[in-house]
């Protein structure tokens, strides 16, 4: 049986490029979750979006709940190593939340399974991970936990970063191109780093990203 420690270190292993970015929030909730989730297997999806405009990119996943993990793992498949970047947190024992981030706990563990039998190059191009759902923050009532998240500025490589490593491209893979990411990658632009996004289906298209209030 896995412990959190072997969880964590399958999903950030030593010595691993981009391992400093996955986050340890969700892999300290491992025996805090409440909610049981019977689902023993996950089903990868298959990718039929990747082509030429992939190469040399890093991607960024903005799927709801637990299909950015299972892209994750696709992904992985196809050579990149996925980062995952969740920092909601658990809520408490019969508490109600805006954000289901037990399901992003559960999926790291059965994730898990899968990634530590994938091959992944030591410097393979990164997927950074996020929960589209974190951006849920309708409360029906006061009693209702907040546990809502963005993703900031800290929480992904500097352009900088990206250009040091031969990184001048970077593809958002979602429903949509959410408000916090427009935000931390406007300044990307401004050092001609390309910014595309796909929902799966079409191919990869520029996005025009306008100047935030504050950046």
């Amino acid at each position: 049986m896995l412990t959190i420690k072997d969880v964590y270190r399958i999903w950030a292993p030593e010595g691993a490029k981009w391992t400093d970015w996955a986050r340890p929030v969700p892999f300290t909730g491992l025996k805090q979750c409440t909610k049981g989730y019977s689902q023993a297997e996950l089903v990868i999806p298959k990718l039929h979006y990747l082509d030429e405009s992939f190469e040399g990119a890093a991607l960024i996943v903005d799927l709801p709940g637990m299909n950015s993990i299972k892209e994750g793992i696709a992904l992985a498949k196809a050579g990149y190593r996925p980062v995952p970047v969740y920092n909601g947190t658990i809520e408490q024992k019969n508490a109600r939340a805006t954000v289901n981030n037990q399901v992003i706990v559960s999926g790291l563990i059965l994730g898990a399974r899968h990634l530590a039998g994938i091959e992944i190059a030591p410097d393979a191009l990164p997927a950074f991970l996020v929960d589209r759902n974190r951006l849920n923050r309708h409360k029906i009532n006061v009693s209702v936990f907040d546990n809502s998240w963005d993703v900031y500025h800290q929480d992904l490589p500097s352009a900088d970063y990206f250009i040091e490593n031969g990184i001048h491209r970077i593809i958002v893979i979602g429903e949509s191109f959410s408000p916090d990411l427009q935000k931390i990658l406007y300044p990307f632009k401004k050092k001609q780093i390309e910014i595309l996004w796909t929902n799966r289906y079409q191919k990869p298209i520029k996005v025009k990203i306008r100047k935030p209030r504050k950046v």
